[in-house]
């Protein structure tokens, strides 16, 4: 039996449990940082099958690092698991299905390199948030993927698709202060606040025409004031800019900052800024690590014409994590019918046996992919020199 066959006979040993940690997570949709019961269960899971847990890293509560040391030298591989919900709409994006597949792929894995004798690691991040504000992002940047030779994970998804870009976000709250006064009586006493979000929509608006094409500048006003007839003394509005770029995107924040001045500056308001959720980077696919992984979709029967080219799904905290270490994105099918990510639809097919089928099967190509990474040192040189001309590039 050769080891990717092990492989992919561990993870259907063990399906049905598998099959029972998705079920549940998915039957009980936690919010980011509050995913408790899921956090819970992915831990008492990962310790049955032999891995150190250690959990509420950088004191975030709903996550935990799980690691497996064959304790000989070797590669660092690191699975990443999701498991927030959507509000109202429950595991519309499919994370208990990623949180399966990883754990999974993480345990075939770990039998292989036992078989085989092959040194390394394997960890497998359990990161909260990803739907908001993305645990990711602070483990990147407090350096907990550095020493990872690699890192994957597959989202579910109607068909298969490989790894492709995100757009680098920044999600900036303005805050507008401004003087109240009777909107009939007295209204030349006060000073609109609401007009200063006005304004800077308006100022967006002419904005986008000097952006590029892959420029995403999108807002909402959360406070426009608290009745008609009084002059709003307080109103805020919430953008997201984003861009294919880190770079990119720091200027088109720091213009539309601008923006806001400009606003503030001409109704006589003050303004106050804040970043209401964490900016997430762009996604730096590791074209060697995914071409592996796509020779596994064909190898185990899908056929080339039937992965779509690599497409920008909106932003990802991954991004932050693909600056610091190899990554890969991949989609793979989990359901039959062409049913869009955030959608009721999705999330109730999400839960079918033919969803889960999809997950194991996710699994199995992720851990062959990692397993190949380790058997192949020729293999980690080159997406270690991808990586390194890939980060130099976007400095």
């Amino acid at each position: 039996m050769t080891d990717k066959n092990l492989i992919f006979n561990e993870i259907d040993k063990y399906a049905e449990a598998f099959r029972t940690v998705s079920r549940s997570v998915g039957s009980r949709p936690e919010l980011g940082h509050e995913e408790f019961f899921a956090s819970e269960l992915l831990c008492t899971e990962l310790a049955k099958y032999g891995f150190e847990v250690e959990r509420g890293i950088l004191g975030i509560e709903t996550s935990f690092i799980g690691v497996y040391d064959t304790g000989s030298p070797g590669p660092t591989v690191g699975f990443l698991c999701e498991y927030d919900a959507l509000p109202e709409i429950g595991h519309a994006c499919g994370h208990h299905l990623i949180c399966a597949m990883s754990m999974a792929a993480a345990v075939g894995l770990k039998a292989a390199l036992i078989n085989s004798g092959i040194g390394g690691k394997i960890r497998i991040y359990g990161t909260p948030a990803e739907e908001t504000r993305g645990a990711k992002v602070p483990m990147a940047e407090a350096g907990l993927f550095d020493d990872c030779d690699f890192a994957l994970m597959a989202h579910p998804y109607y068909t298969f698709e490989r790894s492709g870009e995100s757009l680098a976000l920044d999600a900036v709250q303005f805050e507008f202060h401004g003087l109240a006064a009777h909107a009939a009586a007295s209204p030349y006493e006060g000073i609109n606040a609401l007009d200063a979000v006005l304004q800077l929509f308006n100022s967006v608006n002419a904005l986008r025409q000097q952006t590029r094409s892959d420029a995403r500048i999108h807002g909402i006003i959360d406070n426009g004031g608290k009745a008609p007839n009084i002059i709003p003394d307080y109103a805020s509005a919430k953008f997201y800019v984003r861009s294919a770029s880190r770079t990119y995107t720091n200027e088109l924040t720091a213009k539309v900052l601008r923006c806001a001045e400009g606003a503030a500056l001409q109704t006589g308001c003050t303004v106050t800024t804040n970043r209401f959720e964490y900016s997430y980077d762009e996604l730096l696919t590791n074209e060697a690590l995914s071409e592996q992984f796509n020779t596994n979709l064909i190898e185990a029967g899908i056929r080339p014409e039937d992965m779509e080219i690599g497409k920008d799904h909106g932003s990802l905290d991954l991004g932050n994590v693909s600056v610091r270490c190899p990554a890969i994105h991949p989609y793979v099918k989990v359901v039959q019918d062409r049913l869009l990510l955030h959608t009721e639809a999705f999330r109730d097919a999400a839960m079918t046996e033919y969803a889960l089928d999809g997950m194991l099967f996710g699994a199995k190509m992720l851990a062959a992919t990692a397993y190949d990474v380790f058997a192949y040192p020729a293999l980690l040189a080159r997406i270690r020199a991808e990586f390194e001309h890939q980060t130099k590039s976007s400095k």
